[in-house]
């Protein structure tokens, strides 16, 4: 495997944008973007091999996705409690779009993508908390969307119209260092994307370096709708629960963006 300096993988990365259209290297791989970078800049996987430094990563995107990224999957505490499965699943929970289908007729499902700008049409929102040190899911029936009333009847029924009690939550320190762990100091690289002769050809037109993450900008981004958490549970199994971002936002997360090109 190579190894660069930063210097010189500046180097190579402003040569690649200068190539202009590159053919996809993996065809029929949603990956491509990254996967043909990492094979131009001889690398495996996203760990760039720059010695006598922090460690680095290389992150791509698409130009003009709406799609979330996902940044790294932890579960809430209480733990014990297994709050998803447990709780949101069996009393804050609905029908399965595939009940009766593709699962049994009692397959329920417990799917939200929720942010702390605002709370989602069944109620959810997510709270920061500095004073206690935790990130926390609030739950507020009078913000449940019309469609959704025989649900809140449901839910009525079940355990009440109250604030979840205990709350789900992330601790800061469990927090910053899940996060610290999975967001390193990269290279971030965005590509224009077109077919060419009926094959994805990319652009690698933008590259930016971020350094010192910043567990602060974190919980901005939390609280502003650019980091979302999102829970994706059914009766048969919990996919887990992940925190995802929306793309374009990945600068805000350092303490210094260096624009390459």
């Amino acid at each position: 495997m190579k190894t660069y300096t930063k210097e010189s993988l500046v180097e190579l990365l402003i040569a690649i944008s200068q190539r202009g259209w590159i053919e996809n290297a993996r065809h029929g791989n949603v990956g491509g973007i990254g996967n043909t970078l990492e094979d131009l800049l001889g690398i495996q996987e996203n760990n760039l091999p720059i010695p006598n430094a922090a460690e680095w990563e290389l992150k791509t995107q698409r130009q003009n996705t709406t799609s979330l990224t996902t940044l790294f999957h932890v579960e809430p505490s209480p733990r014990a409690i297994k709050f998803v499965p447990q709780v949101f699943l069996l009393n804050y929970g609905w029908e399965h779009t595939e009940a009766g289908k593709k699962y049994p007729e009692t397959e329920m499902s417990f799917r939200q993508t929720i942010h702390g700008l605002s709370a989602s049409d069944r109620g959810f929102v997510v709270k920061v908390d500095r004073e206690e040190q935790k990130v926390l899911i609030s739950f507020d029936p009078n913000k449940v969307a019309e469609k959704h009333k025989h649900w809140l009847g449901k839910v009525q029924t079940k355990i009440g119209l109250n604030e979840l009690d205990p709350q789900p939550y992330w601790g800061f320190d469990d927090l910053s260092n899940k996060a610290g762990t999975k967001l390193l100091n990269c290279f971030y690289v965005k590509a224009n994307v077109s077919k060419i002769n009926k094959r994805e050809h990319y652009h690698y037109h933008s590259v930016i370096m971020l350094q010192k993450f910043s567990f602060n900008k974190f919980l901005d981004q939390l609280e502003q709708g650019n980091i979302l958490i999102d829970f994706d549970a059914r009766t048969g199994h919990n996919h887990g629960t992940k925190f995802r971002m929306r793309q374009n936002s990945l600068p805000n997360l350092y303490e210094k963006a260096t624009t390459i090109i």
